[in-house]
């Protein structure tokens, strides 16, 4: 476990005791009903007016920090429990796309208490999948989870007097970089013509040059291949390469987790065949987390056949395909900070299709599993690798997860009612408008596209079963062949010895060979994205190879770096920005 700062600090005489019933009413009344459902109408105005949204765990850690300052550097678990707690109502309150897709495809809006009910259940057996796969991700891989440890580090600064004042230059000035860049952004039209995106080059700065020159090389390869795209009809003229490379991209993620879950299934099966004292227990096993994700996917089937009619093989089938999504987009995200959770709706669909679904409201309940769960899993490895890091109580950080959960379905249904009977517009089906009538304020792309591919269920084409099939051939191939080259000894060897080594190693591990983890990023984003995560990557890896090795750490954790703590400054400030831009949108059409 990562270096901890002290706990020696007291607390205030007027902050309830830790622990006490008293205490977890103050953090949860600060992080459910109120960080929790700011962050949700954020998250909803975003989705609504351009399509994604910023996750809320950097802004409730750094709001959730001023709660507990009075409890010195143990204050920071529950900074991180408040932050846990809010990032969950957050991202529920994001998921009211899916009453707009409702909207969007005509369908008859079910009573309040069903759609809550509905939220729920899938909210729940979403934490559970997070939490049974969290051993493998944040205990075993021990993956980067950059926003995560962007949290980590805020919270030890602005909890700990020492850690702050040799911290707080790099932390701050990274945050009113990322706070000037994403205003400057939305105003300023040559810096929004860069796709100027301060959080993906902080992402870049946590996870290094490896990362990010991996995801720019997987940028370039889909946008030399557009004109291929195009000739063999799988975009229109004019259309972005991640149109078709996002299937790809999904593919390879599979590919290469096959290869890993399949190494860990055969070491833990040598481990279970091999002779050894039983260790001491150490609190409650994995064996309840399956109960409660079996006993929440029941619901979740239970729910969609009940209420909304749904055909039970189908609704199975978005279960089942939730083990699977859970992983790959976990993986995602610890890797590079991006969770595609359209993307993972999208190829449900199109796996659905190919069983035999062709009924749009079918599939967009089925599929709401697909988007739901796989987001509040993500979060839920997100908001472990946190609490990894911070030495947090497991246990307590999951009852937090689940009570925003219970709020964020709330949530859910309240933003979508506000928004869309404040905003007539936003029920209007933007997918069989001309051109000329597309609403210019509220963009909707992330419904944009569930209902597009919905829409298309009818025609749904072979090509896209060729671009999940071959993504998952490379993302299998490479792994392979990473495993058989960069893992041999000689190699290592090779690249230890010198420049030349380094060199070579370097090209082969990002550019000729590179993750497919990391590469499949640029899949999902246009190259600006994927080229601002290389450029983040490249200045930290130079600059720590520049610096002198004698420089003094000052006390700092291991992962408290110079490049962790201005990358995890400059998603704070993006998203800060993120969260102004949407509040003042929404007070100034709420005036109108």
């Amino acid at each position: 476990m990562p270096t901890l700062p002290t706990d020696a600090a007291p607390r205030a005489t007027w902050l309830p005791p830790p622990g006490s019933w008293q205490y977890h009413v103050l953090l949860g009344a600060a992080g459910m009903l109120v960080l929790g459902p700011l962050g949700g109408i954020a998250a909803a105005y975003m989705n609504f007016s351009l399509g994604f949204f910023v996750g809320g765990q950097v802004l409730a850690g750094i709001l959730g920090s001023v709660v507990t300052a009075g409890y010195g550097a143990s204050g920071r678990h529950g900074a991180n429990y408040i932050q846990t707690a809010a990032a969950s109502v957050a991202g529920m309150g994001g998921m009211a796309v899916v009453l707009q897709a409702m909207a969007w495809l005509g369908m008859a809006q079910p009573p309040l208490w069903q759609l809550v009910l509905y939220m729920l259940c899938i909210g729940m057996f979403g934490v559970g999948v997070g939490m049974l796969y969290t051993p493998l991700l944040v205990d075993r891989m021990q993956l980067t989870f950059p926003s995560g440890l962007a949290v980590a580090n805020i919270l030890r600064a602005l909890t700990d007097p020492a850690l702050l004042r040799r911290s707080v230059a790099r932390l701050g000035g990274g945050m009113a970089l990322g706070l000037a860049s994403g205003l400057g952004a939305a105003r300023v039209p040559w810096l929004a013509a860069m796709d100027l995106s301060a959080a993906t080059f902080g992402a870049g700065m946590i996870v290094g040059a490896r990362v990010g020159v991996a995801a720019l090389v997987g940028g370039l390869a889909g946008w030399a291949m557009t004109p291929w795209f195009v000739a063999a009809g799988w975009l229109a003229p004019g259309e972005p390469y991640r149109k078709a490379t996002f299937l790809v991209a999904l593919g390879m993620i599979m590919g290469a987790a096959v290869v890993d879950v399949g190494l860990l299934l055969v070491q833990a099966w040598h481990q279970w065949r091999a002779p050894r004292r039983p260790a001491p227990r150490r609190g409650p096993g994995m064996g309840w987390v399956a109960a409660w994700a079996l006993l929440w996917g029941a619901a979740t089937v239970a729910a969609g056949v009940a209420w909304f009619g749904q055909p039970l093989g189908f609704q199975l089938m978005a279960v089942l395909l939730v083990l699977v999504f859970a992983l790959v987009n976990g993986i995602s995200v610890g890797m590079v900070d991006q969770n595609p959770i359209s993307s993972a709706f999208v190829l449900s669909v199109i796996l659905m299709a190919a069983a035999g679904l062709r009924a749009p409201h079918v599939g967009l309940i089925a599929a709401t599993v697909l988007l739901v769960a796989t987001a509040e899993a993500s979060d839920m490895q997100q908001d472990r690798s946190t609490g990894w890091r911070l030495g947090s109580d497991r246990m307590v950080q999951f009852g937090y997860q689940v009570a925003g959960i219970v709020v964020g379905a709330l949530v859910t249904v309240a933003m979508a009612r506000l928004f869309l009977q404040a905003y007539p517009v936003l029920a209007l089906d933007q997918t069989s408008l001309p051109a000329d009538q597309q609403p210019a304020r509220w963009t909707s792309a992330m419904t944009y596209k569930i209902v597009g591919v919905l829409h298309g269920l009818s025609r749904s084409r072979a090509d896209q079963y060729v671009a999940v099939g071959a993504g998952l051939a490379i993302g299998l191939a490479t792994a392979l062949l990473r495993r058989a080259i960069l893992g041999r000894p000689a190699w290592q060897h090779f690249a230890q010895a010198g420049r030349g080594g380094r060199a070579a190693d370097f090209l082969l591990d990002a550019v000729i060979l590179p993750s497919p983890y990391a590469s499949s990023f640029g899949g999902f984003v246009n190259l600006a994205a994927a080229g601002w995560m290389a450029a983040g990557g490249v200045v930290a890896s130079v600059a720590a190879a520049v610096a002198r090795p004698a420089t003094p750490r000052q006390g700092l954790p291991q992962d408290m770096s110079t490049a962790s703590l201005l990358g995890g400054g400059l998603i704070a400030g993006d998203a800060l920005a993120a969260l102004a831009i949407g509040v003042a949108g929404l007070l100034s059409v709420t005036r109108v």
